[in-house]
């Protein structure tokens, strides 16, 4: 399985546009390579560099599996968002309070949809998914305060 975006190449800068302080909108991305036994996919980007540990930006789940893009600014039909570090239930661009950070787009896929409430963040994430993965991909971008 693989994630790809248009608007950056694998550990490269993400643009400014896509910043928490530009435009605060998600880059295209391009899923291929889905396991066709997939019942859900799941996308979380992270920020592994924060200061007080792994910060998440963005947390989409069941997402239907044969989503195969993500566009500029969109969600997928069907997909829902939980809580960011942010506090909100939306896209939060890369905000790094100093020097260079590495931002994982993580696509997930699963054999089951999950029962996962907006309002929970990572850590519930994180446990509904456990024993739930039948494959990966990660994209890495970075960006500098």
């Amino acid at each position: 399985m693989t994630i790809t975006s248009s608007a950056f190449q694998n550990n490269d800068p993400i643009p400014a546009k896509y910043g928490y302080d530009g435009n605060n909108v998600n880059p295209p991305l391009t899923f291929s390579e889905v396991p066709p036994e997939a019942k859900s996919l799941a996308l979380i980007l992270e920020d592994p560099d924060a200061p007080g540990g792994t910060f998440t930006h963005w947390l989409l789940y069941n997402i239907a599996p044969a989503t195969l893009q993500i566009l500029e600014g969109t969600l997928p039909i069907g997909a829902h968002q939980a809580t960011n570090g942010f506090g909100q239930q939306a896209y939060g661009g890369p905000k790094p309070p100093d020097g260079k950070h590495h931002y994982h787009f993580k696509l997930l896929a699963l054999d089951t949809e999950l029962d996962l409430e907006p309002a929970e963040g990572t850590k519930e994430f994180y446990h509904v998914v456990d024993g739930h993965i039948i494959a990966h991909a990660e994209l890495v971008g970075t960006f500098t305060a």
